[in-house]
């Protein structure tokens, strides 16, 4: 069954942006760096689901791209799929754009891949197995 996984959110700095989680009284994960996408990382849990708040780590990464071009806010929404490998051969068949052929593994060990927003009404969509 599919299930939101994750929103996440571009920031120009998780130090700013923690604070308004931590005034509201939610924990979070520690800081983690997701070396290929070159951004640090912090997932603040909420209710069903959690928030990723994504700070570049290079100033030509995607997230530092979208930063500049559209400034802070919603980046992607996170579905949690129970065979990823099978939903991705599924796309692929069905002509879906992906942002890359390529499953990788992302922030807590989770396989992960894109769905361009150009073939999801304009939101890009980001598909994790369930672990």
């Amino acid at each position: 069954m599919f299930q939101v996984d994750h929103i996440g959110i571009a920031v120009k700095s998780l130090a700013a942006a923690k604070e308004i989680y931590q005034k509201l009284g939610l924990d979070m994960s520690p800081e983690e760096t997701v070396e290929q996408e070159e951004v640090r990382v912090v997932m603040v849990p909420v209710g069903e689901t959690r928030l990723e708040l994504l700070e570049p780590t290079a100033d030509d990464s995607v997230i530092a791209r979208f930063l500049a071009k559209r400034g802070e806010g919603l980046h992607h929404l996170c579905l949690r799929v129970p065979d990823l490998t099978a939903t991705v051969e599924a796309l692929k068949r069905d002509g879906v754009r992906l942002v890359s052929d390529e499953i990788k593994i992302g922030a807590g060990g989770h396989r992960y891949i894109f769905i361009h927003a150009a073939s999801a009404g304009g939101v890009l969509l980001e598909l994790v197995e369930e672990h």
